[in-house]
């Protein structure tokens, strides 16, 4: 029915791992279509070797195609693609004025107001902070609902999270995994930290980060701390925290690697400890087992979409806030990370290791099928 698919998503890193079941199932469902996914420019690393599309296609957002008159000649290239069908699995202005003015046989998906009178057919994203309590979903499953109800899928190929590398990509990870991580070979498990997110809000205390790598170097781990550019500070600072902070067990890539080389280093680890992040998400896709903690996120749209991560959140009456600096002040300001021990977030690290044996990632199972739900700790 459709020979040309092209799927807009130009949100954030975790956004995006968050479409891949989507077009594994469009895949799936349509396997002689010419696929193409619309993304931001700096997040092409993470989905241009994706295996269930044909073609990835960026834009410019804040470079040269920003601002009105260049998002009007963006979206003359997308007419002249004649697709037979646009979905739109991001809800903002943007996106919903790309997909709306396409030209395209069928347009689908998620729409703001205004544009929503283009469509042929807008749904709600439930995942979204103003959706009623009853409705809410995994954003994941939102994205499936909307292939079976407006695209009409009917076989869904749910098989989580996924990211393939690109051959540069694998080539540097392994380079500085052998140079600057397993020099003379790691003696134990290496375990991940991301301590960044892009809301003050999602970042649990960096000394207690710091508790957590002085013990595990203590025990005989690894520790690697990753994230990008603007966490070099916030990392910094909590290594300086560190008993163990002159260890040859601790190694910092924080700020020195693209997206697809963090993900090719995620591979190589036996445990991640991260924030709700972006990198969280591409942990996921990686199949690195993970340990979380929540704050102002909401849990039953956002968690780590695999079965045998651990999420932790605090029962504070305001959570999930989604507010980006938290209003309150004194012993209550940050109450939902504050309050979330050290000693609970590495019982759980211990039993992951134990679980997996402290394997690398990539030597472990994946999930294929089933419920990707994680295992949600409510203190």
């Amino acid at each position: 029915m459709y020979r040309t698919i092209l799927v807009i998503n130009t949100m954030h890193i975790g956004d995006l791992m968050l479409v891949t079941p989507a077009l594994r199932t469009l895949r799936e469902n349509y396997p002689d279509a010419k696929i193409t996914l619309l993304t931001d420019k700096p997040l092409g690393d993470l989905v241009r070797c994706n295996r269930n599309i044909d073609e990835c296609l960026l834009i410019d957002k804040h470079g040269a195609d920003q601002g009105l008159l260049a998002l009007v000649r963006f979206i003359r290239r997308i007419r002249r693609r004649h697709f037979d069908l646009v979905i739109n699995l991001h809800r903002n202005e943007r996106a919903s004025a790309i997909a709306a003015f396409s030209g395209a046989r069928r347009i689908v998906g998620y729409a703001q107001p205004f544009f929503r009178r283009f469509f042929d057919q807008a749904l709600p994203n439930n995942a979204m902070a103003d959706t009623p309590p009853d409705r809410v979903k995994h954003q994941v499953l939102c994205h499936l609902d909307v292939l079976r109800e407006a695209v009409g899928v009917t076989c869904i190929d749910d098989r989580g999270l996924e990211m393939w590398l690109p051959a540069d990509a694998e080539a540097e990870a392994d380079r500085l995994w052998r140079e600057r991580v397993a020099r003379g070979g790691a003696a134990g498990p290496v375990v991940a930290f991301n301590i960044g997110a892009s809301w003050a809000t999602k970042r649990w205390p960096a000394d207690y980060f710091a508790a957590c790598a002085d013990q595990l170097i203590r025990e005989g781990c690894d520790v690697l701390f990753l994230g990008g550019p603007t966490d070099v500070a916030l990392v910094a600072a909590c290594t300086a925290a560190m008993a163990e902070r002159e260890s040859p067990q601790l190694h910092v890539l924080t700020g020195e690697v693209s997206l697809a080389v963090l993900a090719g280093l995620l591979e190589r680890s036996s445990l991640f400890l991260t924030t709700d992040s972006g990198p969280m998400h591409v942990g996921v896709a990686m199949n690195v087992p993970i340990v979380t903690m929540f704050g102002a996120s909401p849990v039953p749209t956002f968690y780590p979409y695999d079965a045998k991560d651990i999420l932790i959140k605090t029962p504070e009456p305001c959570h999930p806030c989604g507010i980006h600096d938290c209003p309150r002040q004194g012993a209550d300001h940050m109450a939902c990370m504050k309050h979330i021990p050290v000693d609970v977030v590495m019982k759980y690290v211990h039993e992951l290791l134990a679980a997996y044996g402290g394997r690398p990632a990539r030597d472990l199972p994946r999930q294929a099928e089933g419920s990707h739900a994680c295992r949600v700790i409510a203190l």
